[in-house]
């Protein structure tokens, strides 16, 4: 009989539900994607639905079902914080208090009332319900799909239960933990306060923030300044790399905001940025300070991780993991010798994880790992639709397209509308799980196209001109673009581009205004090169998904160039897409010259005209 366990993870960000089958990861989703609600925090209704139907299962089925985190264990944080700081803190405390009585404290019989609903039975038929705590979930998360025996692993993120950053041993089917720090002192927070502070919006515009933080200049006094600021006054970095947060600064432990707006003011000598306002190199300048202290924490805690378990390798999650600046520095250290990060590091991920936790964890089932193949399957582990879907979308619409059945013979027309700076729509196989898109639903552009960049962020996806583009680049080639040791098929890790391909620059480069900064060529793939000449790159693999393999390889037979940029198919504001129709919508209310889904080609000038498109830009524009 097959053990199938379901893992869920909900109520803060990022739903979603994962399922397993003997230990096996069968299907994995986010909420968001079906619901189109960017961070859906609902019960993963949708996400859990497809789960069953992916696995050709019903709930019977089903052995276990595993929450992510232990509410009961968060309600006692929340209360302790809030009597700790009395009696500052009490109108969030009246906030907090009615959605815990509510909902939360009683998230035992939240669940059952919902999966009871999802299944269409009593809660008396359900399966057992089970709930791990929100770090182990992560760190399962990380260590049970990974190909190694034995590993550290390392979670940071903003707060679980009470944890902030833990370290636990992974060996077979076990985790230890090694070490632990706890709220309010969190290097995920601190990170979310300066997000806040430079007008992002927390638990979202963190990866904004990283993405801003290379145009502050390095040479200049007023980032060291700031660094010494942070030290000085809101962080206390051990050699251990355990920190310590002086909470007079900080308001997230009680208030409804992430900081005191005044003191902050006082101390860096400048507001808090208003959200849609121009940056100035004052912002870039702190967030480069911030990039560098979370650089500094994260190498001192991972040469901590390496002391505790003498492991030659080292798993990541948690949302700080997402951090790929810092992944990259840590790569670059060589204090392990490989390095694991889980594709879905958040909370979404935390879903996996509890379902992994119990298989391996409480029920002490053995793992089967090779030491080098991961168990993510590429982390395409979400929906696919077949070519009926696709013609039935199409008809609802009055698409026009054209159908291509040799796939090879697709992937060299979309080459040559590639070559010609055209920017297409990609939907193959099964969706992505985790944040980034890998070539199953993604944006593509031509990175030697030095006006890419721009089309892409103003005229596709609406969003601020100064945030970068990712490039997927074949495996086998990636060495002669990318000083990457390794391989990066989850977009998890920032390396140089190679120094042949550099462009030099001149001399009075970062005292430029950000913009001339921004379109200055500064290597012959500028739409992928970031201004410190960095790049957040993809390693595509054909035994993971040889379809996109297959375009990367016929972009070069045409172009002699092995690199696409790859950006979420998805404008700001909205979800990746999902669906057949979630692609053409999306394709039509933008300035996207070609659709690729499965092996039918759309062309925007042969489509008729979308009547929705000023009102719906003129949203996200806003947003």
């Amino acid at each position: 009989m097959k053990n199938y366990i379901l893992g869920l993870s909900a109520y803060y960000h990022d739903s979603a539900a994962a399922l397993i089958c003997d230990g096996e990861v069968v299907a994995a989703a986010q909420e968001e994607r079906f619901t189109r609600k960017k961070h859906d925090p609902a019960f993963p209704t949708q996400a859990v639905k497809y789960c069953l139907q992916e696995a050709g299962i019903t709930h019977a089925d089903i052995q276990h079902v595993v929450f992510y985190d232990k509410p009961l264990l968060k309600f006692e944080r929340l209360l302790e914080t809030y009597l700790s700081y009395t009696p500052s803190g009490f109108r969030s405390f009246l906030t907090a208090m009615p959605i815990w009585l509510k909902d939360k404290l009683f998230l035992k019989k939240t669940l059952k009332r919902e999966l009871s609903a999802v299944f269409s039975i009593t809660e008396d038929e359900l399966p057992s319900l089970l709930f791990n705590e929100h770090h182990q979930s992560h760190a399962a998360s990380a260590f049970f799909p990974s190909p190694y025996e034995k590993a550290a692993v390392l979670c940071l993120d903003g707060v679980g239960e009470w944890a902030t950053t833990s370290m636990w041993l992974g060996d077979g089917h076990k985790l230890t933990p090694q070490w632990e720090i706890d709220f309010p002192h969190s290097l995920g927070l601190l990170y979310s306060a300066f997000t806040y502070y430079t007008g992002f919006r927390v638990n979202s515009g963190e990866y904004k923030l990283m993405g801003l933080a290379p145009y502050g200049n390095p040479d200049a006094e007023r980032v060291q300044r700031f660094i010494k600021i942070i030290k000085e006054n809101l962080i206390d970095i051990k050699a251990d790399g355990s920190i310590f947060l002086d909470q007079q600064y900080f308001n997230y432990a009680t208030g409804l905001r992430m900081v005191h707006d005044k003191k902050w003011e006082k101390l860096f000598g400048i507001p808090k940025r208003a959200a849609e306002s121009e940056f100035e190199q004052v912002h870039c300048d702190l967030g480069m300070a911030i990039q560098n202290i979370t650089e500094e924490v994260v190498m001192k805690m991972a040469a901590e991780a390496k002391r505790l378990t003498d492991a030659d390798t080292i798993c990541l999650a948690g949302g700080v993991a997402l951090n790929c600046v810092a992944n990259g520095k840590l790569q670059k250290s060589g204090i392990f010798k490989e390095y694991y990060i889980q594709p879905a590091a958040g909370d979404a991920g935390g879903a996996l994880g509890a379902a992994q936790a119990a298989h391996f964890i409480y029920f002490g089932s053995e793992r089967k790992m090779d030491g080098v193949t991961d168990a993510m399957s590429g982390s395409y582990l979400g929906p696919e639709y077949s070519g009926l879907d696709i013609e039935l979308m199409s008809k609802k619409f009055d698409g026009v397209y054209k159908k291509i059945d040799d796939f090879k013979l697709l992937c060299d027309e979309v080459a040559v509308h590639l070559d010609k700076g055209n920017a297409i729509g990609w939907m193959q196989g099964r969706m992505e799980f985790g944040p980034r898109a890998l070539g199953a639903r993604s944006i593509l552009g031509d990175p030697r196209n030095p006006e890419m960049q721009k089309k892409l962020n103003l005229k596709i996806k609406y969003r601020e001109s100064f945030r970068p583009f990712a490039p997927s680049v074949l495996d086998e080639d990636a060495k002669d673009y990318f000083e990457l040791e390794g391989t990066s098929p989850y977009m998890l890790l920032v390396q140089d581009v190679v120094e042949k391909r550099r462009n030099e620059l001149p001399a009075n480069y970062g005292d430029l205004p950000i913009k001339e900064k921004l379109y200055y060529l500064r290597s012959d793939l500028p739409a992928i090169t970031h201004i410190d000449f960095s790049a957040r790159i993809q390693t595509v693999h054909k035994d993971t998904n040889p379809r996109y393999h297959e375009l990367l390889s016929s972009f070069k037979e045409a172009t002699g160039c092995s690199v696409l940029v790859n950006t979420s198919f998805n404008v700001r504001g909205e979800p990746i897409v999902c669906t057949p129709e979630d692609a053409y919508r999306c394709f039509m209310r933008t300035e996207m010259d070609f659709l690729v889904i499965g092996n039918y080609l759309f062309e925007k000038t042969k489509q008729p005209e979308w009547q929705e498109k000023d009102k719906w830009q003129e949203q996200f524009v806003l947003d």
